[in-house]
């Protein structure tokens, strides 16, 4: 009976959702119902409702899921200050005047918001607003139009800095913990979010690649599809070579001012997200009132500053000897560190004032209450489905399956996809990742190689109908002439070169794992 319990407990889960029913109430819920059937067929073990409060106090403790508000706010602030606005504009008349430029725009700058939001709900209604109109006013065929927009929104995912990737780092690394113990090693090499960033870069870059050849293949081999703009049009409005610096300049410092402390050691991904929420901040004010930049500019390149001097120069300051030389960094340190808090009060002024602060503020607030929310009805989920023995019998179950690991990774990756029509990308994180991670990464999968697979595979769910959100955004900003039809059609193709790209990344791993092994040793 007890082994029944833990795959009705599943079941039930799937079929409360698909009614329905809020996922963290459901999660809870369902978990609160089983335990307490377990109980009274005395094959639940009521000592493990006890662990609840640590796990709790064990999230709210978590130094990297601070990093989800933060980027939260980051892409948030960006999309508000019309950052994606001007990126669509530029790009659309910079590559409009090639067959197939406006696709190819819509992947380079999904590719650029993906960098620098996150936020796929934000990517893809700005672009639907934007470029749809535009494209289907030029002749694009609506399929390859809403298909290229859906898709493009949907890198935010698999291109860091993502939320995806902060709440999969750290489920991952609890993952290799438990499998590492259960295999008798207790002092496991640490996997981190930055390892996941750093090994998500290139898969995410390659897929960007990918769009944009099949961009390119249907220019050549439907012409009609996707026609070129006029070159005396596309390039009526000024000087175009300034148009592109200033559209482009800004986020990709942000960007790079993100990643690269990330990537290079300097900062911790939940340290590089307040600098990216305060990067976004300034980016706002500065567009609010270009003709006052000053603050906004010695706030900025204070930050620069800042990270630039801790990557050469030891600035603790606690420490016994403090040669005159760090003292001297210490100081100027000091100096930017008050050139950026100026910077950033005359930013949130100029935001307060425009009445964009408030509305930026409660989204952040809603985003990251919801995710919160969910990672604590998921740990209780968790705790009765192990006491249900539910962690046995999936390992079992992975252990026997034909093919011995490879076998296991097919099956738990066609699962996962399969689950993804159904469930969110944060569901299927704190659902099932805690559950198969340990009995995968114990058949001696690298932890950051199957955390990417995952990603790469939840990145599918916003694509797959019925419940595709990004399907759902853009429906609901889509002219009336788009079908819901043109739409799940359109979307087909990228959901196919997504599966490719889980192909390619499974055949050749080192995709995933070269870069964090170059850069984190």
């Amino acid at each position: 009976m007890k082994d029944w319990l833990d795959l009705l407990m599943f079941v039930a889960l799937c079929g409360f959702i698909l009614l329905g029913f809020p996922v963290s109430f459901t999660l809870a819920g369902t978990a609160l119902i089983f335990a307490l059937i377990g109980m009274s067929l005395s094959v639940f073990d009521p000592d493990f409702l006890g662990v609840f409060p640590h796990r709790i106090y064990g999230v709210m403790t978590n130094e990297v899921l601070i990093a989800v508000p933060l980027f939260v706010f980051m892409g948030v602030m960006l999309e508000r200050s019309k950052v994606a606005e001007e990126l669509l504009d530029t790009m659309g008349q910079l590559f409009g005047t090639l067959r197939g430029g406006l696709g190819i725009s819509v992947c380079v700058v999904g590719a650029l918001l993906a960098a620098s939001t996150g936020i796929v709900g934000a990517t893809v209604v700005t672009m639907g607003l934007i470029s749809l109109p535009t494209m289907l006013r030029r002749g694009y065929d609506p399929k390859l139009a809403c298909g290229s927009i859906a898709a493009a929104g949907t890198l935010g995912q698999i291109i860091p800095p993502s939320i995806v990737l902060v709440v999969l780092g750290d489920q991952i690394s609890n993952a290799h913990q438990e499998a590492q113990r259960a295999l008798g090693n207790f002092s496991p090499e640490p996997v981190s979010v930055g390892d996941l960033f750093a090994g998500a870069l290139i898969p995410g870059l390659v897929l960007v690649g990918m769009y944009i050849l099949y961009q390119i293949a249907i220019a050549v081999l439907r012409p009609a599809s996707s026609p070129a703009i006029p070159r005396d049009e596309s390039m009526q409005k000024g000087n175009m070579a300034g148009r592109v610096m200033h559209a482009l300049v800004a986020p990709i410092v942000l960007i790079v001012s993100v990643l690269g402390s990330i990537i290079v050691g300097i900062a911790t991904p939940t340290e590089a997200a307040g600098v990216g929420a305060i990067g976004a901040t300034l980016l706002a004010g500065h567009r609010l009132a270009e003709g006052r930049p000053i603050p906004v500019y010695a706030a900025a390149l204070s930050l620069v500053g800042v990270i630039i001097l801790t990557t050469f120069v030891d600035m603790r300051v606690t420490r016994t000897h403090i040669t005159l030389a760090e003292d001297l960094a210490s100081g100027i340190a000091a100096l930017m560190c008050a050139g950026v808090v100026w910077g950033l009060l005359v930013a949130l002024v100029r935001v307060y004032k425009n009445e964009m602060l408030q509305p930026v503020m409660r989204t952040t607030a809603r985003l990251s209450s919801m995710i919160f929310i969910i990672v604590i009805g998921a740990q209780l989920f968790s705790l009765v489905f192990r006491g249900l023995g539910g962690d046995d019998l999936v390992h079992e179950f992975l252990s026997g399956i034909p093919g011995g690991a490879v076998g296991a990774m097919i099956v738990v990756m066609a699962v996962m996809f399969v689950m993804g029509f159904f469930l969110d990308f944060i569901e299927i994180t704190f659902v099932v990742v805690p559950i198969v991670g340990p009995a995968l990464l114990m058949l001696g999968f690298d932890p950051v190689w199957l955390g990417i697979m995952i990603a790469v595979n939840l990145q599918t769910s916003f694509l797959t109908p019925p419940f595709g959100f990004a399907l759902f955004y853009l429906r609901g900003v889509a002219p009336p002439e788009v079908t819901t039809m043109h739409i799940y059609r359109g979307v087909i193709p990228f959901i196919l070169i997504q599966l490719l790209m889980l192909v390619i990344l499974a055949m050749f791993p080192a995709l995933a794992t070269w870069l964090p092994k170059i850069v984190f040793g």
